[in-house]
Order: structure tokens, then C-alpha cells, then sequence
């Protein structure tokens, strides 16, 4: 987790947080691209040498294995860099989508519970689901995969109480 400058913040509003889904998203298709990658090359391997049409047989498995496991391991991974969760003094923002981005935001001051669940692999790996609740048409919106969720939880948690405190101090009427 790195905090950098983040885009379309409002005045007096600082980011505090900027995440990917964690890199465990990646693991179905980095074994599918070893095992894609594995059985074009045995198949390379057993094509026989004295055939005089066998380098153009290579040539076009290897050319497929290439072009499918760009697409297996690619994609997945456009997506998995191009997802940002930020978390700023004032908002939950997500944004994702390669060729075309797609954002919401959860005001702080709206949410009304955060909490997580995580599986056994998830405790292995520092990962988890986030559920962020709020009243009205929002809802609850789950974030799966989050990194260090239990530090994400704690600080979310944290903030939401502080802008709720902000907020009351602002409106003393509500």
C-alpha cells in the first residue's frame, strides 16, 4: 500500500490510503499461463524433427499459446492493476476498468458499519473481504481481496468516526 497524489480531491480532503485488490487474484491465472505455456512446449518437443513441416507446426503452436496466454494472463491483469480502492480524510472511492473507468464513491459520513471476513487462506495471506455498510440507496457495498484487511478495517473505522465528528461539529442542528 503506497499513498500518492490522488486526482479530484476536494479542498481539505488528503488521501490516506490507495490499494489494488491483492496479488492473490492473480494466482488462477499465472498457473493457467504456466500450464498453457508447459503443454505447448511439450507438444513442441514431440513433434517429430525429420518432418520437414514440423518449424511451421511449432512456429503456430507457439504462436497460439503465446496470443491465448496473452489474453488468460493479460486481461486479468489489466484489471487487477487498473482497480484502485482509496480511501481519503473524507470519502471510500473505487475506480476500475481498462479501456472504459467506472468510479463510486461512499461518503464517510454516511457509512454505518465496517467490518471484514476472512478464510483461512486469506488469514495466510494478509487478504480478506471488506463490507462497508450504509444507510439508503447505497447500501452494502463488499470489497473482496483487500490487502491487510484488518489494518484497512481499523483505519476506515477510524476515519468514519472522526468525519462523523467533523461532520457534527459543522451542522450542530443534526
Amino acid at each position: 500500500m503506497r499513498v500518492t497524489d490522488a486526482e479530484g480531491l476536494n479542498p481539505g480532503e488528503q488521501l490516506v490510503l490507495r490499494l489494488h485488490p491483492h496479488a492473490k487474484t492473480m494466482l488462477k491465472p499465472a498457473v493457467i499461463l504456466v500450464l498453457l505455456l508447459g503443454v505447448a512446449i511439450a507438444v513442441m518437443i514431440i513433434l517429430p524433427l525429420s518432418s520437414a513441416s514440423a518449424w511451421p507446426i511449432r512456429l503456430a503452436i507457439g504462436a497460439v499459446a503465446l496470443i491465448v496466454g496473452a489474453i488468460w494472463f493479460g486481461v486479468p491483469f489489466l484489471r487487477w492493476r487498473s482497480t484502485v480502492y482509496e480511501v481519503t480524510t473524507r470519502r471510500l472511492r473505487l475506480r476500475e476498468g481498462v479501456l472504459t473507468r467506472s468510479g463510486r464513491d461512499f461518503p464517510l459520513n454516511r457509512i454505518s458499519d465496517v467490518s471484514f471476513k476472512q478464510g483461512i487462506v486469506d488469514r495466510l495471506l494478509g487478504t480478506g473481504r471488506l463490507i462497508v455498510e450504509s444507510p439508503g440507496e447505497q447500501g452494502q457495498l463488499v470489497l473482496t481481496e483487500i490487502p491487510e484487511v484488518r489494518r484497512v478495517q481499523g483505519v476506515l473505522f477510524e476515519l468514519v468516526g472522526n468525519e462523523t465528528a467533523r461532520a457534527s461539529r459543522i451542522d450542530p442542528g443534526s
